[in-house]
């Protein structure tokens, strides 16, 4: 079997909410580009990441992948992102991409589950975090907007009703951090038997991280999340505070992390799908915290059904995943697979049984939510539109006032709620 095209397409999803974070805001909408590997046996493997930049990036590698046999990973490694090349060429996400479909091919050509290629699963389902943000109100409903304990409590109740959710994460940095304590112990207090996080985005600074750190020891953490920026800030943490520290941010690559196993400074890596290269990557390096007996996580990135699919193939064959996974996924109001959005049962989703990644393309779907790019743009992740002209330092010392906001002005946001609907999904019955 031989690549003989790749084409790589740009959509925006809608958001129930605009989501806030340490260094922007969602703008209501999530912005993804679809990759589709095609080859001479008719097989057709799919691929994503986020941004709405990368086409032509795409286009750039089909030199590299035109001939190429998407069994042969190790050399498809070498041939996009040689590590001696890396520095002017930083292909990591984009090699992500195609290992996703290729794996995808894979499985399919062999009629097997991507699982099935990477040792075989050992659950079932993989359970996932309520993932939690402060977030401004859809102007279509008035809805969704998060700045208070009370608001945040409530919504975490009602996503745990809905979803089974028993883990909860804050996405933090958005307000000063005495605020932002006020929320986090309230959301613990109102569910002591659930598990919590608290992830504000690297944005604290030492001493703050160690102050917020010392506030929250007493409950029922999973672990503290980039309170701080780098390795050296993440190590005086950990040995100021007496909870176990996670990042996203600092590990991940594998020379990081050989530092971070020399000089402990975290003790949970949240493996990427997107970040580290692949899920042959996230497996690789989940070895080598099982031998160090290093704890991991499955990390989001803002996924719409392809990559959270790679995320359950991966989640479902890593013997040491004891975390729920983080997920933005219940953000989406929509998916472009067929069928719709996969489903939460008890809290988890179930990994997918089909050929390859398990799911496939809803093409009216896919050229709707192109069309909405094609409208709408691309937005800035890290800029806060209701905030204009800030930005985000490191440490943050301009924090956010905790109010209510007039979500009119964010662009994009007022065609989202006069959107036609989507194309109707065919019958299953």
């Amino acid at each position: 079997m031989k690549i003989t095209d790749l084409r790589a397409t740009t959509i925006t999803v809608p958001l129930e909410a605009p989501l806030r974070h340490s260094n922007g805001a969602h703008w209501g909408r999530f912005v993804r580009t679809i990759i589709e590997v095609d080859t001479d046996e008719g097989i057709t493997g799919l691929g994503e990441m986020g941004g709405g930049g990368q086409p032509a990036d795409f286009d750039g590698l089909k030199p590299y992948l035109v001939g190429h046999d998407p069994f042969e990973l190790e050399a498809l490694r070498f041939k996009i992102a040689n590590p001696t090349a890396s520095l002017y060429n930083n292909r990591t996400q984009l090699l992500a991409a195609i290992e996703f479909a290729c794996l995808d091919l894979c499985g399919k050509a062999l009629g097997v589950p991507v699982h099935n290629l990477l040792g075989g699963k050992v659950r079932d389902t993989v359970p996932f975090a309520s993932y939690l943000f402060f977030r401004y109100a859809h102007p279509a409903t008035g809805q969704g907007e998060i700045f208070s304990p009370g608001g945040l409590v409530q919504h975490a109740k009602e996503l745990k009703e809905r979803y089974g959710f028993t883990t909860h994460k804050l996405k933090g940095g958005v307000f000063e951090p005495a605020h932002e304590l006020a929320c986090f112990r309230a959301l613990a207090e109102a569910l002591p038997d659930d598990r919590v996080r608290y992830d504000p985005n690297s944005v604290l600074s030492v001493d703050e991280a160690i102050r917020f750190g010392r506030a929250i020891e007493d409950l029922n953490n999973d672990y503290y999340e980039d309170p701080t920026w780098g390795l050296h800030g993440m190590r005086q943490v950990r040995d100021a505070v007496a909870i176990p520290l996670a990042t996203n941010a600092v590990v991940v690559t594998f020379e990081q992390l050989a530092t971070n196993l020399r000089d402990p400074a975290v003790d949970t890596i949240l493996l990427d799908t997107t970040f580290w290269g692949g899920i042959r990557a996230c497996i690789k390096a989940a070895g080598v915290c099982e031998t160090f007996q290093q704890q991991i996580c499955v990390h989001s990135s803002g996924e719409l059904g392809i990559q959270l699919a790679t995320m359950l193939h991966l989640g479902a064959v890593l013997p040491t995943l004891t975390f729920a996974a983080d997920a933005h996924y219940h953000h989406l109001v929509d998916d472009v697979l067929v069928g719709g959005k996969m489903t939460y049962h008890d809290g988890a989703i179930a990994v997918p049984t089909g050929p390859g990644l398990g799911v496939e393309l809803d093409r009216d779907r896919l050229e709707h939510y192109a069309e909405l790019f094609r409208r709408l743009g691309s937005y800035a992740y890290d800029r806060d539109a209701l905030r204009p002209g800030w930005f985000p330092l490191i440490p943050n010392s301009s924090w956010a006032r905790p109010e209510s906001a007039d979500t009119s002005s964010i662009p994009g946001l007022a065609e989202l709620a006069e959107l036609p609907p989507p194309p109707p999904r065919p019958s299953t019955t």
